[in-house]
């Protein structure tokens, strides 16, 4: 035959796996997720009371969970659960319903905890809704690495266009004679750049034509003309 006093004298002092104690305040609690106020006493130990009732939560939604003593023999069924619906005033209808004849301190206790769970189920579903902040971590280690190896990636690009700047000015300049073992592209780039320099138009102001100017020009045309076209000489080859 279970005996709650027993049990309670037993797990009060000696030893709870359960028990919570805390140095600055003299009351200690409990881990039990059964235990429907988190206190360790007499009235709210789930393992020292044979007819126990409780409200938890599962993935949103609320059951009502009630030990009673004719079912001490079967652990596994000992436990009766009841969905309690999504509306406040039928979920409290039903705790009452349920609970009729258990003690004051029990239902009240089980309807306090079922309004607490549904206040942090309210506020779970309006922190989702908002748009918050995402926190992400940064991996100063590997910012730093990247940094420093950008500093020296930079610094050796700018090293090598110094010195291929330094190699072309003194490929023009002739300063070594022809003694250059260039890179071709190298080469072929230079030799473009001095073309396209001199193809490079140039344009200059100058005075209008005068009509002796036209006169010369016109003469030259006809003294053109009656040139002779020179005359081109057969040569026939003879074996």
């Amino acid at each position: 035959m279970q005996n709650d006093e027993l049990i309670w004298q037993n797990l009060n002092q000696d030893f709870c796996s359960y028990k919570v104690r805390v140095k600055q305040q003299n009351q200690s609690f409990c881990k039990n997720e059964n235990n429907v106020t988190g206190l360790c006493n007499r009235q709210s130990c789930p393992l020292a009371n044979s007819r126990y009732a409780t409200v938890r939560e599962d993935k949103g939604v609320c059951y009502l969970y009630m030990k009673v003593i004719e079912r001490a023999h079967t652990p596994k069924e000992m436990w009766e659960k009841i969905k309690l619906p999504r509306n406040y005033e039928k979920a409290l209808e039903l705790i009452d319903k349920h609970l009729i004849y258990w003690p004051n301190f029990t239902i009240h206790k089980c309807k306090q905890r079922y309004t607490k769970i549904v206040q942090y189920l309210i506020r779970m579903r309006k922190l989702r809704k908002k748009n918050t902040k995402k926190l992400v971590s940064r991996d100063l280690k590997m910012e730093k690495r990247e940094s420093r190896r950008e500093a020296k990636a930079l610094a050796a690009a700018q090293l090598d266009q110094s010195i291929e700047k330094e190699l072309l000015e003194r490929l023009k300049k002739g300063t070594y004679g022809d003694i250059y073992n260039i890179h071709k592209d190298v080469f072929e780039k230079l030799v473009d750049e001095e073309v396209e320099q001199e193809e490079e138009e140039e344009s200059e102001f100058v005075e209008d034509f005068d009509e002796s100017d036209l006169e010369d020009i016109e003469d030259y045309e006809l003294e053109m003309e009656m040139e002779p076209s020179t005359s081109r000489k057969k040569v026939k080859i003879t074996q």
